[in-house]
């Protein structure tokens, strides 16, 4: 893995050595660094996440993941506000486990457990976590990030694959694999969510 120092331009751009990288990048935590604090974070156009004391940087989403992205978002909203005993996260939410931040898609906590709103990360897991996949990580990597969070509380990961329209939902028990004409399973812990797969890629498709 690639370490580099994060240099901010007055274009904000990232510079980055001379041949060929492979993301994530290892970011060097700059001087007065606390991971809890969003705004002693590096400032970079793209996504970061601390694991193992390590900051990994990957570049912004492409067009694909950001439009399937959001057409998670939209059902997960459009859910809550029926249920309002949950709160829906996006945005590459920022979520701490412990010493760790990492960055989800989107997710769902119920709102007994987040406490006030104080402008930085979430301190509990969510209930669920989604995670979509583009250029930088495919099914295995975000397989692993998966199962990552069910090992420190989260009840259930959906990885949004947008290549062939389907979602794997990873749990405890196993993995299922839900096809574009299939629906996704219904959970106790998230009563009456169950979603269409075909629904959560609407704009991959031309306008009629």
């Amino acid at each position: 893995m690639v370490r580099i120092a994060l240099h901010e331009g007055p274009e904000g751009c990232l510079h980055l050595p001379q041949g060929v990288v492979r993301f994530p990048l290892e970011i060097l935590a700059p001087p007065g660094f606390r991971p809890e604090d969003p705004a002693t974070w590096p400032q970079a156009a793209g996504r970061l996440e601390l694991v193992d004391g390590r900051i990994l940087y990957l570049p912004p989403c492409g067009d694909v993941q950001q439009i399937v992205g959001v057409g998670v978002i939209g059902l997960l909203y459009e859910w809550v506000r029926t249920h309002p005993e949950f709160v829906v996260g996006g945005n590459e939410a920022g979520i701490m486990f412990g010493a760790d931040v990492r960055a989800a898609d989107a997710a769902v906590w119920r709102r007994a457990d987040t406490g006030p709103l104080t402008g930085g990360f979430r301190r509990t897991p969510p209930v669920l976590a989604v995670e979509v996949a583009g250029r930088d990580e495919g099914e295995e990597v975000l397989g692993l990030k998966a199962r990552w969070y069910l090992q420190r509380g989260v009840d259930v990961v959906w990885v949004v694959l947008p290549a062939t329209r389907e979602v794997v939902v990873i749990d405890r028990q196993g993995e299922l694999r839900c096809r574009r004409d299939g629906r996704l399973p219904g959970r106790a812990s998230l009563p009456d969510l169950t979603v269409a797969v075909e629904d959560l890629f609407l704009q991959l498709d031309p306008a009629a």
